[in-house]
């Protein structure tokens, strides 16, 4: 069951609820999500343009850091590569993350992403694991800039 420092059921704003980005499957360092590829999100060739697979892609990287990041922290996305196999076509677009490695400051996160059954991208990245801020005097501790993934 997800808990309120656990990664949403539904993207909490911005572009992942625009993209109607929902979370499927969520288990300490393991994390699944899911975007409806629709007409809108087609490159002129008839397949989810590239960005939209890399914003899938983001959302999964720092949204599988939240079960297992200490309470206040938040992840945010250094870099990340992607080996693009097939095009994704109208339908579900899975993205399945796992943490491959985790310190103090840094998670190491593989993403495979499937449509329609197969393959169309594997990426990795590394997300940084930024420490809560220090509480004005007195106030207290404050979490990330904006609203989670």
């Amino acid at each position: 069951m997800l808990q309120s420092h656990d990664a949403p059921s539904q993207a909490g704003g911005g572009l992942p609820a625009y993209l109607k980005i929902s979370t499927t499957s969520v288990e300490p360092g393991r994390l699944t999500c899911e975007l409806p590829v629709t007409e809108e999100l087609l490159n002129p060739f008839g397949a989810a343009h590239g960005g939209v697979v890399s914003a899938l892609i983001d959302h999964a990287l720092g949204a599988v850091c939240y079960p297992v990041v200490p309470r206040g922290s938040w992840p945010a996305t250094q870099e990340f590569k992607i080996n693009f196999t097939a095009p994704a076509r109208p339908g579900p677009m899975v993205a399945e993350a796992r943490i491959v490695s985790m310190s103090k400051r840094t998670a190491i996160v593989r993403v495979d992403v499937t449509n329609g059954g197969r393959l169309v991208c594997a990426a990795q990245g590394t997300v940084a694991i930024m420490a809560p801020k220090a509480p004005p005097e007195g106030g207290p501790r404050a979490g990330p800039p904006s609203s989670r993934p």
